[in-house]
């Protein structure tokens, strides 16, 4: 089994360096757009039938034109070099990969229907690709790149041992240029299979950010809110400036120069997307050092497999996106497999509308914060209630919620329907298991 990790690391290009990288990054957004219009023209040259057609909105090709693949526009890359001498400023590898990552999306478009590849206007090229390496390209504190040189890095954390680097992309940014170093082993990690030792439930939410079925309630985390008002002020100032400057305006409009960004928009869309940045960034840093917290208190855990773009769209949709439970699950699942954790999903639908002691139905509002089972008087936060019914779910979904358990239950096949007795004298499973792996006091509601 090969493990592929990815590190992030701050880079430093000079000046000279910093100009290469936005010129190499241009040249591959024109090859891109020039890749996908010859996609987009085949596909055109095929919708019309083969008796008519539309002379003023389809592109007539060849019967037998083949289809532009991802072999074919590579293979023409040494021939469009010859006729257009900047893409020869760009390494080879580079631009292979920037046709690759095209039929990427081409691909992904065709899987799941929607989607379709769209043209990168000025700009939106962030990131190049350096796939191979033929030996390692950090020496010291400079990473070294083809037709770059040695660039300076910050490498605040060093490579494991026993990792190899395969390959680098490089991202720029609103805060600077960054570099994704991608390293992969042979080492051979232990697949967790089934669940182990303490068992953790999970419950994320708007008022409370996480709470788990241990009675801990993480307080709910608005990043983009305590940023807005610093945004808005730089939104502000950026609508007020002069998108583009025409340089020709006492010429005729045959002879004006096409208009260009002012400079001092650019200055302002600068400072709004840094801090852009530094919210996602503030983000992502609270989100892993979630997770590791998280990891500290469990052996296994278990979330709801909800879709939280669904959840996103309701009136809190603005909040929901702002505190990233979608990226929360994948940096949680992510810390569970690199630390050996057990990480699970399990239906989420009634888990707060649930009691975890005797699983009785508690209708409950948004507005009921609390708890309260009319059934056994198990009372205790939502959240929490919530976690603990998660919980329970993950280990029913598991072989361990069917060991040392009967498989018939006896109150449903006697026929009584007084059920008070037996939910009092049995624990419910996050608590039972708790009270086997740890020690703990026997519960009672």
């Amino acid at each position: 089994m090969t493990l592929t990790l990815n590190y992030t690391y701050r880079i430093y290009p000079d000046s000279k360096q910093e100009v290469m990288l936005s010129e190499w990054l241009e040249i591959c957004r024109r090859s891109y757009n020039y890749a996908l219009r010859e996609l987009k023209d085949w596909i055109a040259s095929k919708k019309c039938p083969i008796d008519r057609c539309s002379l003023e909105s389809e592109y007539i090709m060849c019967a037998d034109y083949p289809f532009p693949s991802y072999h074919q526009q590579q293979n023409q890359l040494p021939k469009a070099k010859k006729v257009y001498p900047l893409l020869a400023k760009v390494p080879s590898q580079v631009l292979q990969t920037n046709v690759r990552r095209l039929h990427d999306a081409w691909d992904f478009f065709r899987n799941r229907g929607f989607g379709f590849p769209r043209f990168k206007k000025y700009g939106q090229m962030k990131s190049l690709l350096f796939p191979q390496f033929r030996s390692n390209p950090l020496t010291g504190w400079q990473i070294k790149l083809p037709k770059l040189g040695k660039v300076r890095i910050n490498l605040h954390r060093p490579i494991p041992d026993g990792f190899v680097i395969k390959q680098v992309r490089v991202i720029k940014k609103a805060m600077g240029w960054f570099a994704v170093i991608s390293i992969q082993s042979d080492i051979n990690l232990p697949e967790i299979e089934s669940p182990f030792g303490h068992f953790l439930g999970i419950d994320v939410g708007l008022s409370s950010y996480l709470a788990t079925s241990d009675n801990y309630v993480e307080k709910g985390r608005k990043f983009f809110k305590s940023e807005h008002r610093k945004l808005k002020l730089l939104q502000r100032r950026l609508s007020r400036k002069q998108k583009r400057c025409d340089p020709g305006d006492s010429q005729s409009p045959r002879e004006r120069a096409p208009r260009q960004r002012s400079n001092n928009y650019e200055k302002a869309r600068k400072k709004v997307e840094k801090q852009h940045n530094h919210i996602a960034f503030k983000r992502k840093d609270y989100q892993f050092k979630l997770a590791h917290k998280v990891c500290d208190m469990g052996d296994s855990i278990f979330m709801e497999d909800i879709d939280f773009r669904t959840m996103a769209k309701g009136f809190l949709g603005k909040h929901t996106l702002d505190a990233g439970f979608g990226q929360f699950r994948d940096i949680l699942k992510y810390i569970c497999k690199i630390r050996g954790k057990y990480f699970g999903l399990v239906d989420h639908r009634g888990t707060s509308q649930t009691c975890p002691n005797c699983r009785a139905e508690v209708r409950k509002t948004l507005s009921d914060r609390v708890h309260n089972c009319p059934e056994c008087g198990y009372q205790c936060n939502r959240d929490v209630a919530s976690a603990q019914e998660i919980c329970n779910r993950g280990i029913e979904t598991t072989t361990l919620g069917l060991r040392g358990k009967e498989t018939v239950c006896q109150v449903e096949v006697s026929g009584v329907m007084s059920l008070d007795n037996w939910r009092r004298g049995n624990l419910p499973l996050w608590a039972e298991i708790s009270h086997r792996e740890l020690g703990s006091p026997r519960y009672t509601a």
